[in-house]
């Protein structure tokens, strides 16, 4: 464990060193393979023979990917998006090694990849049209390959579908203007790939040029508007842009704003669990970001910019407010109140699908009151709805990764996903960061899919799951010889109560809140369930009495079984909260347990007498039962040692402690109410129904589900605001445990099954994040006694070694660039009972 910090921590250096520090650069983009190319096809106006940018043709002599093509080394071969992406870049890629007499080798591998991968690529479009970008590219890329001699051949089971392809591009050149309002990006942006014999005057091509004399921000664009017109603004943009970038390659969209840079690499850290490591840098990047939100910006520059403006917005709202700050939803809903932009997005949504998915998402932060918020919720989910279903017009546009992440959005409140899963979801998910959409199907940031940050994701998600599977072993042992997992009765949930403790809540709590929370959670649930099914009434009333006088002497099993282990816990709560704080928490302790169980008695006489007690009284006694405060509470005393204890546990109950006892309450009695109805217990939903016998069973569910929605904002409005006295870990402890009933009270009751959550369990705790970036290794067979084998793989910003330990699974090792070939690896290596081998 130790050798893991230490990468993990070289690893963080690295990042604050070299990556942090270009966050406003253009680097902030992927190099796009294919506007690389077309700056490298300018020439030298000094030296014809010779092109203007060298950087960039060399970018592609270096970058072609084993396979034989140029693009995305993580594309998927079944999705069209990405392998006809690539198929345009790596003709590009050729055309312009042609050009100059250069990579001959390179030119054979690719003329091979697509020879072998065209059929697989083209042919799966028998019964859906092409996607309009790729209607306009890939035939204009082959009619220049045709043009400069490049014998590319197709098999010859792909001729139809490329003759689908010219004729439908054929038609769309004759239909469509130049610029058009109605087409998202206009056939002007794709000027590279027009015919010579479609006429585009000067005129029309130097009137659209923007302020940075960029043809719609494209790069490959404005690089033929150059050719075309030898303009001095198109070359003063594309020189910024060479000597920016060149050395890394071109990005497909330039420039771009810094803070929407700088915003994207908070919300990467955030969704993939790093923030622990970078506090300091989230805090000075959003305190800026704050300042420039508050001066007053021009909305709307131009229709073409919308999905641009729209995307920074929505991501600025989402990170503001989840961290704290006083953001207005206005900010990025004005959307609606524009009638042009509106009708934009209707009219393009596929195109939009990544924007109206983070318009969707800044909506789970909705607060009272917040109306304008709650129209764009419903537009955005509207149009993503139709996309999850597989209703978009062009086959393509929606990969099948972003697909999956629309409905895990729609399919999965805010408040019922656990933060671990979160990272871990967001890591496997190749188009999880995707910007809006562009030329291509997507802008994909570096940041996303930089290996140094993918591997430090991945290793802090793998430290975590081994430092979990030891603590779960400690709360096992616990539960074991306290005799609480023996108790013959009720549901032994020993391992769902450590997962979800663990997986809830990312912030960096010792082990102690971890342990002490799950050890608290069951005994919830055995005692719940002794009240429930196994005790007498005369063995509760004993029972209660001792812990609210905190004396077990008389009592027999099981109710001594469940004194003992609650004095246990609360005398390890207590002596770890004074070690740590000097706090004296333990009469607060005892209090709060005497509470609870008191509240249970309640319960336990009203179900045994068949009363029915009005719904408000019932829900008093209630919201203490679902104990929630009981794991929230004593946690934030060791969460925030330097909290007064007053603040932290007031008297009565601060207002968000009262929020999660009755949502929590009402989550578990709307998913429970068969059971209890069965079982002679009350509930709030049967409760409501027998006060309002005009109302069937769906009208109560819908009563219960209007409450929670309100009590759920105002709820989050004191998580995110600080309208109490509790600290940000607190309130923090408060939303982790809020989720953890949303989690198992969502669609149903998770907790009472004894096998729904054991996949979720797996990923937690045992099975490493599958991520699409790094290349999975096949371990070569093993010997008896051999010693372990280094696998060393490039990526993009150095080398990796991928460590394999006989009948272990692999760990992940990074070294940087400057540690130079793999010869010196083997030097390195040598010394340490290690083979190495190349991957």
């Amino acid at each position: 464990m130790e050798s893991q910090k230490s990468s993990i921590r070289s690893l963080v250096n690295m990042i604050k060193r070299d990556i942090l520090p270009i966050m406003g650069s253009c680097s902030f983009l992927s190099p796009s393979p294919y506007d690389t190319a077309w700056l490298a096809m300018i020439p030298d106006p000094c030296r014809r023979d010779r092109p203007m940018f060298g950087g960039c043709l060399n970018w592609v002599l270096h970058n072609q990917n084993e396979e034989g093509f140029w693009g995305y080394h993580d594309y998927d071969r079944h999705e069209m998006s990405d392998g006809v992406e690539c198929l345009a870049s790596t003709l590009v890629c050729m055309i312009v090694l042609k050009k100059w007499h250069a990579g001959s080798r390179l030119i054979e591998n690719g003329l091979k990849f697509i020879h072998e991968n065209a059929e697989l690529l083209l042919s799966r479009n028998k019964h859906e049209k092409f996607p309009r970008w790729i209607t306009i590219i890939l035939p204009g890329m082959i009619d220049l390959a045709h043009a400069v001699d490049l014998e590319v051949k197709f098999p010859e089971s792909t001729k139809r579908a490329l003759v689908d392809l010219s004729s439908n591009r054929q038609r769309i050149l004759e239909w469509e203007q130049l610029v058009d309002k109605k087409q998202y990006n206009p056939l002007l942006s794709y000027l590279e790939v027009l015919p010579p014999t479609y006429n585009i005057s000067h005129e029309s091509i130097l009137k659209h040029l923007d302020n940075h004399g960029s043809l719609f921000q494209s790069p490959s664009a404005t690089a033929s508007a150059y050719l075309a017109t030898g303009n001095e603004a198109c070359l003063a943009y594309l020189q910024s842009l060479a000597s920016d970038c060149a050395s890394n390659g071109i990005p497909s969209l330039y420039p771009v704003d810094e803070d929407l840079t700088k915003l994207s690499m908070v919300h990467q850290l955030v969704r993939l669990g790093l923030t622990e490591y970078f506090d300091r840098e989230n805090d000075e990047i959003l305190a800026q970001i704050y300042r420039n939100y508050k001066h007053e910006k021009q909305i709307t520059k131009s229709i073409h910019s919308v999905a641009a403006e729209l995307y920074k917005d929505c991501l600025e709202f989402w990170l503001l407010r989840m961290h704290g700050y006083r953001v207005s939803s206005s900010s990025f809903c004005w959307f609606l109140d524009h009638e042009e932009v509106r009708d934009h997005v209707e009219k393009h949504y596929e195109y939009f699908s990544s924007v109206l998915l983070n318009v969707y998402r800044a909506s789970n932060l909705m607060l009272p009151d917040e109306h304008e918020l709650e129209k764009v919720r419903i537009f955005s989910k509207k149009f993503l709805e139709k996309i999850a279903s597989r209703g978009t017009r062009d086959s393509g546009i929606i990969s099948l990764s972003h697909r999956r992440m629309i409905e895990h959005e729609l399919g999965l409140p805010l408040m019922a996903r656990l933060d671990h899963l979160e990272h871990r979801m967001w890591m496997e998910e190749k188009d999880a960061f995707i910007l809006w959409m562009g030329k291509f199907p997507c802008h994909r940031s570096t940041y996303v899919h930089n290996q140094d940050m993918v591997q430090l994701a991945l290793q802090n998600y793998v430290l975590r799951q081994s430092v979990y599977r030891r603590e779960l072993d400690v709360v096992k042992s616990w539960s074991e010889t306290t005799g609480l997992s023996k108790m013959g009765f009720g549901r032994e949930k020993t391992l769902y109560s450590y997962f979800a403790v663990a997986a809830s809540v990312s912030l960096p709590c010792n082990s102690d809140v971890r342990v002490l929370v799950a050890k608290s959670a069951i005994i919830i649930t055995v005692t719940d369930d002794f009240f429930d099914m196994e005790g007498s009434l005369e063995d509760l009333e004993k029972l209660t009495d001792a812990v609210q006088g905190w004396d077990g002497e008389g009592l027999t099993a099981p109710a001594k079984t469940i004194f003992k282990a609650l004095d246990d816990l609360v005398t390890d709560f207590g002596m770890k909260c004074f070690k740590q704080s000097g706090k004296d928490i333990k009469k607060n302790l005892q209090d709060i347990w005497g509470e609870t169980f008191h509240s249970w008695l309640i319960e336990a006489k009203w179900s045994r007498s068949g009363g029915a007690p009005p719904t408000q009284e019932y829900l008093d006694v209630g919201m203490t039962s679902i104990a929630a405060h009981v794991l929230v509470l004593p946690s934030s005393c060791l969460a925030s040692p330097t909290t007064p204890l007053h603040q932290l546990w007031s008297n009565p109950y601060q207002p968000i402690t009262k929020l999660l006892m009755v949502i929590t309450r009402l989550l578990n009695d709307i998913q429970s109410y068969q059971k209890e109805e069965k079982q002679g217990k009350l509930n709030f939903v049967l409760l409501y129904l027998k006060e309002n016998p005009e109302a069937n069973i769906e009208d109560s569910i819908h009563f219960v589900q209007l409450l929670l929605d309100q009590l759920k904002k105002e709820f989050l409005q004191y998580v995110l605001e600080e309208l109490c006295d509790l600290p940000e870990p607190s309130r923090r402890l408060h939303l982790g445990c809020l989720k953890v009933f949303h989690m198992f009270f969502d669609s149903s009751n998770r907790y009472d099954s004894d096998t729904d959550m054991l996949p979720d369990i797996q990923k937690a705790l045992v099975v490493p994040p599958r991520v699409p970036n790094l290349k999975p290794l096949r371990p070569l067979p093993e010997q008896p006694g051999q010693k372990p084998r280094v696998f060393v793989t490039k990526s993009l910003s150095g080398q990796f070694g991928l460590v394999h330990f006989p009948r272990k699974s692999f760990i992940g090792y990074r070294m940087s660039s400057r540690i130079g070939p793999v010869d010196r690896w083997e030097k390195m290596y040598k010394s340490s009972s290690f083979n190495l081998c190349l991957a």
